[in-house]
């Protein structure tokens, strides 16, 4: 889950009969793992910026990233974070890139979370 989802899984784990105040820890022995911001955050900054740069060329977008970077919005942001706006300024963008960014994936840099919950299943 995100982190700005944390209270939201929280309270549905509460309501289901796991228990109030349930610390992050808890929330892990469950089998929930929070992602810092979000799964495509993790992913990011896994890769690398460039790795994720090069990903975005081979599905034909680093045009259309380039663009976004020149957006007043996004000046003085981090590469990495510009790179995470991208993902979200499309429908169905995040559901693109997630298998690609995954499959790029080196398996001794796999996000904490993700490498929990696959433990965990």
């Amino acid at each position: 889950y995100d982190a700005a989802e944390e209270r939201d899984f929280r309270r549905g784990l509460e309501r289901a009969g796991f228990g109030s105040d349930l610390t992050r820890d808890d929330m892990e022995a469950l089998g929930f793992y929070v992602c810092v911001a979000d799964l495509e955050d993790e992913l990011i900054r896994s890769l690398g910026a460039t790795a994720v740069e090069h990903i975005i060329d081979a599905q034909g977008e680093l045009r259309s990233f380039r663009t976004l970077q020149q957006q007043p919005a996004q000046q003085g942001r981090t590469i990495e974070q510009q790179l995470r706006r991208f993902m979200g300024t499309r429908g169905g963008r995040k559901i693109q890139y997630a298998p690609v960014l995954v499959e790029a994936l080196d398996l001794t840099r796999v996000p904490r979370s993700l490498d929990r919950v696959l433990a965990h299943v």
